[in-house]
């Protein structure tokens, strides 16, 4: 079994994918050592996106898929981030699967 190691020594258990095992595991902390291993810097440019999609997984216990995601992005913070290629710039390859993963969320279950 994976696991992400923090540095005050907890360790967290992760899936094959890397996802968290217990969303309740899920902290600032543990998405900022989740991105450093991709690696990805998080900026507040990334935290806007991360925390709408936990709003959303909140209210609709799934995890969006692509497309979906790219809408929920341009509907609640505008057409100009609501854009493929600026969810790619800030979370590389599936954008939709790198946000899934760095929000503590589940993978979405239509994403390859």
């Amino acid at each position: 079994m994976r696991s992400l190691q923090l540095p005050n020594k907890a360790s967290i258990p992760l899936d094959k994918d890397g996802y968290l095992r217990d969303m309740s595991n899920w902290s600032p902390e543990v998405a900022e050592q989740l991105a450093a291993a991709i690696p990805i810097t998080l900026t507040p440019a990334h935290w806007e996106v991360l925390e709408v999609l936990r709003a959303f997984y909140q209210t609709h216990g799934i995890s969006p898929a692509t497309r979906p995601f790219v809408k929920l992005v341009a509907r609640d913070l505008g057409s100009d981030k609501g854009r493929s290629i600026y969810l790619m710039k800030l979370f590389p390859g599936n954008p939709a699967l790198t946000a899934s993963k760095l929000a503590g969320l589940p993978r979405p279950s239509n994403c390859f």
